[in-house]
């Protein structure tokens, strides 16, 4: 039977995940927040209150005046760090969602796993490779479910790429090429004293808060992981110093296919993930920011098709899936064991960056 593109795309948006109906939700599951930043504020507090599976109901962060702001617009309580991981407002979520710099994702994630909540967590998982191993160690201990905050294997853009290649649409995989750029100094914050441009808070920059876009992606799209890790980071500006603000890397899977990656905090706002097989090529361009609609096109037989399809807000279908596998009862992914092969892999990327050597990734 001949294969067509829309066997693959039609229905482009739906959920493949959903057994639940929505409208039938009658108790969703209940969040609290940890950290009040943009992102919070922008993009994850309204994904949960637009997904029929969960709602927020407490917030809670280090700046108290960030606090008072959102547990006012968004009718919450609001609790300090400390009221939080004593439990205190415990009562009043069912889940956590951890949105801090990545060195004290730690210490909330196990306040939350002592209360016996399950928890979604940002990536990276943390600034370590120890302490992601804590953190993951601390659900697993607690029997509650971690969630790592991957939010393009919920984005259907990505998932109709993983089906197109599984199906062999384009062929078998040969080779990946990935990038994603800003001018975080402009379009996050112009303040230099945050949170990204200190070593210890991040555990580095360009490469742990934007290369664990195309490592994840393109485990996720090739379902494999990588085996060996090369690469190099540059940094030429004085309010990038101590981090990294440039980074290109090489990961190499088991079947041979490479992908080739290149982050920049200092560069043209840009993100690209494309797939190339013996038939095809699949790409997404832009593929990566929340704030930026996908665009999909693939090649085959000389032919390119541009795919139109319905956009869809990347946050509500994260903590829709999230919260949907919490009331279904069924398992999360991607959990804590998925996000540690990352961490892994990105502490290889910057040893082969001082190296100048291939680093193994495997355990």
């Amino acid at each position: 039977m001949e294969t067509r593109l829309a066997d693959y795309v039609d229905d482009f948006a739906r959920r493949d995940w959903q057994t639940l109906d929505p409208a039938a939700v009658e108790d969703p599951i209940r969040i609290a927040v940890v950290g009040a930043g943009w992102f919070t504020r922008e993009w994850a507090l309204p994904g949960i209150e637009r997904s029929a599976y969960t709602e927020a109901t407490v917030a809670t962060d280090v700046n108290p005046d960030a606090v008072a702001a959102v547990a006012d617009e968004h009718d919450l309580t609001g609790a300090t760090p400390e009221a939080f991981r004593a439990g205190e407002v415990a009562d009043e979520y069912d889940a956590v969602y951890v949105a801090t710099p990545n060195a004290t994702h730690l210490e909330y994630v196990e306040a939350a796993a002592e209360q016996g909540k399950a928890v979604l967590c940002e990536k990276p998982l943390e600034a370590t490779v120890e302490r992601a191993e804590r953190l993951v160690a601390a659900c697993e201990g607690a029997d509650v479910p971690l969630m790592v905050g991957y939010r393009m294997q919920t984005e259907p853009a990505v998932r109709r790429v993983r089906e197109l290649l599984a199906g062999g649409f384009v062929g078998d995989p040969v080779h990946v090429h990935a990038s994603m750029s800003q001018t975080m100094l402009g379009e996050l914050s112009a303040d230099h004293d945050q949170w990204r441009l200190d070593p210890e808070l991040s555990g580095g920059c360009a490469l742990m808060d934007l290369g664990v876009y195309p490592l994840n992606t393109t485990r996720f799209v090739l379902d494999a992981d990588p085996v060996e890790a090369a690469g190099r980071t540059r940094t030429e500006h004085g309010a990038f110093a101590g981090v990294d603000e440039h980074a290109s890397f090489r990961l190499t899977f088991p079947d041979g296919v490479d992908a080739t990656c290149t982050v920049s905090q200092n560069a043209g706002h840009a993100s690209r993930f494309e797939v190339t097989g013996t038939e095809g090529r699949l790409i997404l361009d832009p593929a990566f920011y929340e704030r930026e609609d996908r665009a999909l096109a693939v090649e085959r037989d000389g032919v390119r098709a541009d795919v139109s399809f319905e956009q869809v807000h990347q946050l509500e279908e994260e903590f829709a899936y999230f919260g949907h596998q919490l009331l279904a009862g069924a398992g999360i992914r991607p959990d804590g064991r998925h996000a540690l092969v990352d961490m892994r892999a990105l502490a290889a990327v910057y040893e082969s960056a001082e190296s100048g050597a291939t680093v193994d990734v495997t355990d």
